[in-house]
């Protein structure tokens, strides 16, 4: 636990001396003030449902862009053998940076709060479709943050991860569009896929067992995964 600790703190304090850290978080809280702005003023829609399904597509591009140094970032530091040969494991470095990355976003998220504030201000919106829609988001972030994460450990070139996360998640998201375009099992089995088929239900308002299932299997595949590539190039 202690080294999980000690690797979160390094990476959480790498994280926020990060010029682009900055970049990401000014966008994502620029383009969220503008959606919910949209919806109150010009939709006349007092929920937050189209800030969080925009937000979902935006992330798309952010989250890559801060996951790609994760791990790739150390390779092409020439860091990766120092912190494998220092007292920790590989599981414990994924997860250090993991939970680093995660609370970045909690962060920025923890801004929005002011959006429900001011609803509750003004009108009286459902108070459950706003907290299930923070557990969807927070559930999508943490999805988007993994596979960034497996992407980074494919690679040492942070431009290779980047990009490769971008259409990882980019696909994920899309997928439910291409079932359209198929029929019977294959396209059940798209649908079944997609990350926005599943984050939709929680903007809805409803939380449901499978949607749970797919994102926290979505977060633990990944982590594993990321987990055995690094143990691979470390034993090559």
């Amino acid at each position: 636990m202690n080294a999980i600790i000690s690797i979160f703190k390094k990476e959480l304090k790498s994280i926020f001396y990060s010029p682009i850290a900055y970049v990401i978080g000014a966008v994502i809280l620029g383009l969220a003030g503008y959606f919910f702005s949209v919806n109150l003023f010009v939709s006349r829609i007092a929920d937050l449902t189209g800030v969080f399904m925009n937000l979902g597509v935006v992330l798309i591009f952010a989250v890559p862009a801060l996951t790609m140094k994760l791990l790739a970032g150390e390779e092409q530091a020439g860091t990766m053998e120092f912190l494998l040969t220092s007292p920790i494991s590989v599981f414990q470095l994924i997860i250090g940076k993991y939970l680093a990355s995660l609370v970045f976003f909690l962060f920025i998220t923890a801004f929005t709060l002011i959006y429900p504030g001011i609803l509750f201000a003004l009108s009286a919106p459902d108070s459950g479709i706003i907290i299930v829609s923070y557990i969807g988001f927070l559930l999508l972030v943490a999805s988007y943050i993994s596979v960034g994460l497996l992407c980074s450990s494919l690679t040492t070139s942070q431009v290779v991860a980047s990009i490769s996360s971008f259409g990882v998640l980019l696909l994920l998201w899309v997928s439910s569009w291409l079932s359209s375009n198929t029929s019977g099992i294959l396209s059940s089995f798209i649908k079944t896929l997609s990350m926005s088929e599943h984050y939709m239900d929680f903007l809805r308002g409803i939380i449901d067992t499978s949607h749970l299932v797919y994102f926290v299997s979505i977060i633990l595949v990944s982590l594993t995964l990321s987990a055995i590539n690094i143990s691979r190039r470390t034993c090559s």
